[in-house]
């Protein structure tokens, strides 16, 4: 496995892989599968530039054999520059339980941790029993925050955080062992 970042020639793999994940996951994500197709060239584009900048947000992919296996997105918090957040995650089903989670949260970490970050936030929906479980184990609280999903009002999300400077023992350890290699 391979871990590394979008390149900014790669909009229409940023396209590609976003359209599956909402089609996989759709109560994952902010925005829904019809909003995503109806975007345009141009709107890919500029996300792509918004994660390929040097020294700003990522997008990190997981590569296996050529085949994208998931990816997680490194993001500025807009109004406090000492946070970050993990967004739009996603694992491809065929490699999920592999250790795929753990290295994109990882590498998430890390990205925060060279950023300065002070916390690094997430949110994922409620009753999503296995992420929340991922999230835990790397170390994340609850932060006792609650909010609608965007694309789907009838879901609440969880707020979740951790320390980017405060180690990732588990999944290291398990990352080190070859358990998920």
């Amino acid at each position: 496995m391979t871990i590394r970042t979008l390149q900014s020639d790669e909009a229409e793999l940023f396209r590609e892989l976003r359209l599956r994940a909402l089609t996989e996951s759709p109560n994952a994500f902010g925005e829904t599968l019809q909003q995503a197709k109806a975007q345009p060239e141009s709107y890919w584009q500029k996300l792509t530039e918004s994660v390929t900048q040097p020294g700003g947000q990522v997008m990190v992919l997981v590569e296996h054999a050529e085949h994208i296996a998931g990816f997680a997105f490194g993001l500025f918090d807009r109004q406090d520059s000492h946070v970050g957040h993990l967004g739009g995650m996603w694992v491809d089903p065929a490699f999920r339980s592999n250790g795929i989670g753990y290295r994109l949260v990882d590498a998430i970490v890390a990205w925060a941790g060279q950023r300065h970050k002070h916390r690094l936030e997430l949110w994922v929906t409620e009753g999503n029993h296995a992420a929340i479980r991922l999230y835990e184990r790397c170390g994340f609280v609850d932060t006792g925050k609650r909010d609608l999903l965007p694309s789907r009002p009838g879901l609440q999300v969880i707020q979740m955080a951790i320390a980017p400077s405060k180690p990732n023992p588990l999944a290291t350890e398990l990352i080190d062992s070859g358990l998920f290699v």
